[in-house]
């Protein structure tokens, strides 16, 4: 018994027990049929994959840049359950954010033998789309766009733009904390983001008031000394993470600026952070478990489908959260 005879007998789609299995969204006239088959028959995913091809190994590896982020550990969440769902286990390979363990990794998980590969990168090099085209099994893309591959990401564009929008109906000169713009999604497409609300606003954010930090509260706060040394009157500070939101925070507070009186502070992420800091920052509430639970989905499919899977892209949405660190559009504090 598969999910493709549960799916046969229960009169409905592959996808639509897929979704039943993994929490999402079936009607309810639906869910009743698929939850009667299945207690009818006795199935269970582990017992079921398990015995689907003799080949399948039914473990995946996941590649990530960092274990301690609130991030990542939400979107591990969403893998972890949506594989197990469907009687996958996963290995979890951690980097450091160094090029090297990631391309090792992918030649450790190719040789190997897992069903398939979610991978979590915020670079992508020549060596890594080589070690891409090497890989015979199945790969998922996770928080980046990687034209022909399957991808989950967030518009990192969208965010960033939506809450420099919001900002700069209280704010005129701007100071923006970076990362790398080697990194497409939280370097460089948060960063085009606020860019363009500024301008489109009127609003001061020149390239010296741009710095680049590491993923690091510690780095949020020296970066956060640099802007304010170089632009003293700012009142406005945008983060492209919570992380470094948090620490540039911390330094404001340090020399005396009131926040958001003086500086009004945001971030990007809506991480556990945000909401103990003091102020509360204002951040961009990112779907960082249901981007993980999409790509083990994305990932599933191809596995059981194999050439005949159709690559995909999914993008998420955002959605801006104002707290206590910024300035109301009514001018309240």
């Amino acid at each position: 018994m598969n999910i493709n005879e549960i799916a046969r007998l229960a009169g409905v789609s592959r996808a639509t027990v897929s979704r039943y299995l993994n929490q999402g969204y079936v009607s309810e006239e639906k869910k009743v049929r698929i939850r009667q088959v299945i207690e009818e028959t006795g199935y269970r995913p582990l017992s079921s994959a398990q015995t689907l091809r003799s080949k399948k190994t039914n473990f995946v590896g996941v590649i990530i840049p960092k274990i301690n982020s609130d991030s990542i550990s939400r979107m591990v969440s969403g893998i972890s359950k949506a594989l197990s769902r469907e009687g996958y286990q996963i290995l979890l390979a951690c980097t450091e954010n160094q090029e090297e363990e990631e391309l090792r990794f992918l030649t450790l998980f190719r040789e190997n033998h897992v069903d398939g590969i979610i991978l979590l990168v915020t670079i992508f090099t020549a060596e890594h789309r080589k070690a891409l085209r090497n890989l015979s099994v199945p790969i998922v893309i996770l928080s980046q766009y990687l034209k022909g591959y399957s991808c989950v990401y967030h518009n990192d564009y969208q965010a960033a733009r939506n809450l420099a929008e919001y900002l700069t109906k209280t704010g005129r000169r701007f100071g923006y904390l970076g990362v790398t713009r080697r990194d497409e999604a939280v370097g460089r497409e948060r960063l085009r983001g606020v860019q363009d609300a500024v301008a489109a606003a009127g609003g001061f954010l020149p390239e010296g008031n741009i710095l680049e930090c590491q993923f690091q509260m510690e780095s949020g706060f020296l970066q956060a000394q640099e802007l304010l040394q170089r632009a003293p009157d700012l009142d406005t500070v945008i983060c492209a993470t919570d992380t470094i939101a948090v620490g540039a925070l911390q330094y404001i507070k340090s020399v005396g600026k009131k926040v958001p009186d003086d500086i009004q502070i945001a971030g990007i992420g809506d991480s556990t952070l945000s909401r103990v800091t003091d102020p509360a920052l204002t951040t961009v509430h990112l779907h960082f478990e249901e981007a993980g639970r999409e790509a083990a989905q994305l990932l599933t499919e191809l596995m059981e489908k194999g050439k005949d899977a159709v690559q995909k892209e999914v993008k998420l949405d955002s959605r801006l959260i104002v707290q206590e660190s910024t300035r109301r559009r009514d001018g309240t504090l």
